[in-house]
């Protein structure tokens, strides 16, 4: 076995973990820090808007073209007074886009650029963008971002319990923000691609938290019948047990995302990949992170709020207490696995099964080779 797969072996049967849910004051101030830096983002820059939302003209030339896509911003600039974006296609051909332009400057800009790139003006295409149709596709998103998350809160409180519905519910709301301010602070521009990436990034984010809620409703279940374990350290047995196939989850979707994102879009200059890219690349790795650091630590603080929760706590710290007053390990080991609510202890497992007058210590070794060679 790997010593990735060997560490993932360890963690979910409890041998070794990091306490998440004890340190979720320090997760909860990063998330916020970085949330309200987005947000700052976000308000101090604002989107850039692409062309299918401000509205403005497309322009395509032939492929002979021997100007550089510095070269044809400029000239573009120039012609129209308004900042442009150029693009360089696969066919050699240049995408030049303007934004706030109508019909009569748009053959005005047409006729400017012939002449800087020494062509007929007739072999440029033009195409006119109103600013309606990115309204329509702003719209649809929205209306189907609110549905999803109706869906999803309404889902998840079904299946599960109203508490993780609002705690995925939280996660969504961060990566979404985290998501916006980054674009808005590097200055991407926002496209149809853009809002698509923000859509797809959702269904990830759900995934990793509903992995993780999925084994946390397994382990609670008759949770308030034993008295070894707190709700909160049941959930962090919960992140450490899913850890492993959340991250490779995670860096398996985020390869081919790099891969666009920093070779396709900026060693090869394909800009129109960068909307979609960044915004799945900056989306996935938020996902990931606030399964493990915000929805679960979030249901435990929750679920914790409940008198029979706090009660349980109670019990099981005063056991640990007379336990410690006598010399006896105060907190047991995760090692041992809770079945029915209760962990099995081994020693006492073997003392059940083993036969009358036989130890318990033989009883266990009954079955295994004694280790002599025949």
């Amino acid at each position: 076995m790997s010593k990735l797969g060997n560490l993932g072996a360890r963690l979910h049967h409890g041998e070794i973990g990091y306490d998440f849910v004890k340190n979720r004051k320090l997760w909860y101030g990063i998330s916020i820090l970085i949330t309200i830096t987005a947000i700052v983002g976000l308000a101090v820059r604002g989107l850039h808007m692409g062309i299918e939302f401000e509205g403005g003209a497309v322009f395509t030339t032939p492929k002979n073209v021997t100007a550089s896509v510095s070269q044809a911003e400029e000239y573009a600039e120039e012609a129209s007074g308004h900042d442009a974006i150029v693009q360089k296609l696969g066919d050699g051909s240049l995408r030049i886009q303007v934004a706030g332009t109508g019909t009569e400057q748009s053959d005005r800009i047409k006729e400017e650029l012939a002449q800087d790139l020494d062509i007929e003006a007739e072999r440029i295409n033009a195409e006119l963008v109103g600013p309606s149709w990115g309204d329509q596709i702003a719209n649809k998103a929205w209306q189907g971002l609110g549905i999803f998350m109706v869906l999803v809160v309404i889902y998840l409180a079904i299946a599960f319990e109203w508490r993780m519905a609002l705690a995925a519910f939280v996660a969504l709301i961060h990566d979404i923000t985290i998501t916006v301010g980054i674009y808005a602070l590097v200055g991407f521009e926002v496209t149809p691609g853009t809002v698509i990436g923000l859509l797809t990034i959702l269904g990830y984010s759900l995934y990793d938290t509903v992995v993780v809620f999925d084994s946390l409703k397994e382990q609670t279940r008759d949770i308030t019948k034993q008295t070894r374990w707190t709700y909160g350290e049941i959930a962090n047995r919960s992140i450490n047990s899913t850890l492993v196939r959340s991250v490779n989850t995670t860096v398996v979707a985020l390869l081919p995302v790099a891969g666009l994102l920093f070779i396709g879009g900026g060693v090869l200059g394909a800009g129109m990949l960068n909307d979609i890219s960044l915004s799945l690349f900056v989306g996935l790795a938020a996902g990931a992170y606030s399964s493990i650091f915000i929805a679960t630590p979030l249901v435990a603080d929750l679920k914790e709020m409940q008198p029979e929760m706090k009660a349980l706590k109670k019990r099981v710290l005063a056991k640990r207490a007379q336990a410690a007053a006598k010399g006896e390990p105060a907190e047991p080991s995760f090692a041992d696995e809770p079945v029915d609510g209760e962990p099995v202890d081994a020693a006492a497992a073997a003392a059940v099964v083993a036969p009358r007058g036989q130890s318990a210590s033989r009883a266990r070794g009954r079955g295994r080779p004694s280790g002599k060679r025949r």
